[in-house]
């Protein structure tokens, strides 16, 4: 049977019409679930993400663009050559943080401060001594200790005590997650988690089309690190989330004493008292981790004080009552409620 002109034309239409399509779908990729898990700030990130890009290598060099700018542990980074008095001038990153560090500080009373690095490294965190220190020597590190005595003045640090050490370890990671999610969102990618060393940013939904749910541990007294046992598991839906505790960066004295990491700036001395694990949901990661260090310092009363006066914070606090035994208490809103303090 022949066919006519506009059969064959036809034919021949659909004929190159299907070879386009297959080709343009061979060199597009499609959307699809990637993940990975890297080291960086001395721990480690996960991501995970929906998306048609792989973008291994653009996360990572904007990873090592934040710890060149404020890791007290890289030599070369801005931070360190700050601290050491060879440069007063501020890159991006710590344009960026410094005021929002003053910021925390100021809401929380002080008990967020970057400034109390001194205190840290003497009680054996940090850069550690190898012994505890005498009160003398507590009490003469205090006076180095003192968010208030830092500014900028035109991109100019400016330390009234050039032997003030800035260390940001307590707000780091929270922003470094920001940075990537906002990289992320600059991509396109709309579904995806983002965790460095406990500290989250989520949007949109998981792999299965669902919020994300994440886990909090349960505050057992395990400096290794290997108990994970789960206390609560609750829905970070395009939020941020951080936690702090004192039941894994502690150690025991020779005399049986607990020596907790989280140094109150006031007292100069690790703190003492029932609030065990301090989780916060904010709009910002690097919000949620400053909070929650400073949370730990305050103890339980305090913090709830704190969040009560910023409807912008949710958090999920778990302390020992009166004989030993634990609770909970938490704030932690819906989706719905959360929009509507964003």
């Amino acid at each position: 049977m022949k066919l006519k002109k506009k059969q064959i034309a036809f034919l021949i239409f659909l004929i190159v019409g299907t070879v386009y399509v297959a080709m343009h779908q061979e060199h597009t990729p499609s959307a699809t679930t990637r993940k990975f898990s890297e080291r960086i700030f001395s721990t480690v990130m996960n991501v995970t993400y929906t998306g048609t890009e792989d973008l291994h290598d653009t996360i990572m060099t904007c990873l090592k663009g934040v710890d060149a700018s404020l890791s007290m542990f890289n030599p070369k980074s801005t931070i360190s050559r700050i601290n050491r008095g060879e440069t007063d001038t501020l890159d991006a990153h710590l344009t960026e943080i410094l005021p929002m560090a003053h910021s925390i500080s100021d809401a929380t009373g002080g008990a967020f401060d970057i400034t109390v690095a001194p205190l840290v490294n003497a009680w054996g965190f940090g850069f550690k001594s190898g012994q505890l220190p005498t009160d003398v020597q507590v009490d003469s590190l205090r006076a180095l200790v003192d968010y208030k005595s830092i500014s900028i003045e035109e991109g100019l640090i400016r330390k009234q005590n050039p032997g003030c050490v800035i260390d940001l370890s307590a707000i780091a990671k929270g922003y470094g997650s920001d940075q990537v999610a906002n990289l992320l969102m600059e991509r396109g990618v709309k579904d995806f988690m983002v965790e460095i060393g406990g500290e989250i940013v989520t949007r949109g939904n998981n792999p299965k089309g669902e919020a994300w749910h994440i886990g909090i541990n349960r505050p057992v007294e395990d400096s290794t690190g290997m108990n994970n046992e789960i206390q609560e598991v609750i829905e970070v839906h395009n939020r941020a989330m951080a936690t702090s505790g004192n039941y894994r960066n502690y150690y025991t004295t020779e005399d049986g004493r607990k020596v907790s990491h989280t140094i109150d700036p006031s007292t100069g001395r690790p703190v003492r008292h029932s609030l065990l694990s301090s989780t916060v949901l904010a709009p910002t990661c690097a919000m949620a981790d400053a909070f929650a260090t400073s949370f730990m310092v305050m103890g339980i009363e305090k913090a709830m004080d704190i969040v009560n006066a910023h409807p912008e914070l949710q958090v999920y606090f778990i302390y020992t009552d009166s004989t030993g035994n634990y609770r909970t208490w938490q704030n932690i809103k819906t989706e719905e409620q959360a929009q509507t303090l964003q």
